[in-house]
């Protein structure tokens, strides 16, 4: 690689990670309009260690909230008895409530993932069907913005449903904040409160991406520029807490329909594209 296409990738999977726009849908672009080498697996490692690393950095007021959380736990189950229900533990602390719903909307993922990873990387990864998706999911995205219901306090059914949703964003295309941000508000929550849930459902979900690429890496045993895997690393550190931080600033007052627009926009091209191959 050169710098400009380190620099470029990097952008690119930084600022897209966390906005419902598909990140996967924006680095088939480069790769369709250049001679570009592929960046690596090496190189994949760094820029998502880097945006794993800027969503913990955004939220680490709340993540060590929840870190205490886990530390009162004994006492709490001293005070509720030894045999308490999930519920009923979850019930006497919010930060420790939010853990347990996230383990819950992160399971679907992580079992649909292992199953179907081999479907997905041999008949999903085409320039057509991500061309679909993004046009596909820009319209559910419409169709949620459009009813944005008034609760910040997701319940357990929500959890449930934004859990399964995010199965859907196996599929290139589609966007992982997207569709769990879409399904969040067709239960019921606000707009800020469906995107911080789907941005604290994103550090189990890409920690795990994460540990699954490093574990190819380490077998690929490949060589690595560690100049372009630390600067990489960096830039989409920066450029992903910036996405985060002004998405969430400007998302009462915009809405989703500035994604909605631009996913329409990009699907075309794409599909412009693969009718032009």
């Amino acid at each position: 690689m050169d710098w400009i296409q380190v620099i470029l990738l990097s952008l690119i999977q930084g600022l897209t990670e966390f906005l419902p726009i598909s990140s996967s849908a924006h680095l088939v672009l480069p790769a369709q309009l250049t001679d570009w080498p592929d960046q690596g697996l090496a190189f994949d490692v760094a820029v998502h260690f880097g945006t794993l690393l800027a969503v913990i950095a955004y939220f680490r007021q709340d993540l060590l909230q929840m870190l205490a959380a886990i530390t009162r736990t004994p006492a709490l189950l001293s005070n509720i008895g030894w045999r308490p229900t999930l519920l009923q533990t979850a019930a006497h602390d919010e930060h420790l409530d939010l853990i347990f719903k996230l383990t819950l909307a992160t399971l679907p993922v992580v079992v649909v993932g292992f199953a179907s990873k081999d479907i997905i990387e041999t008949h999903l990864r085409t320039l057509s069907v991500i061309a679909t998706t993004t046009i596909l999911f820009a319209v559910v995205l419409w169709i949620a913005d459009r009813r944005p219901g008034g609760r910040s306090l997701i319940r357990w059914s929500d959890t449930a449903w934004i859990g399964l949703a995010q199965t859907l964003a196996l599929v290139p295309g589609t966007s992982r904040s997207g569709i769990t941000i879409a399904v969040a508000l067709l239960v019921g929550l606000n707009r800020v409160a469906a995107a911080r849930f789907s941005f604290f459902l994103a550090i189990p979900t890409i920690a795990g991406a994460q540990l699954l690429l490093t574990l190819d890496l380490m077998s690929e045993g490949s060589s690595v520029d560690l100049a372009h895997i630390a600067a990489g690393g960096l830039i989409a550190f920066a450029s992903a807490y910036f996405s985060i931080h002004f998405f969430i600033r400007l998302l009462d007052r915009f809405g989703m329909m500035p994604y909605v627009i631009y996913r329409l926009a990009l699907g075309s091209v794409l599909f412009w594209i693969v009718a032009g191959a």
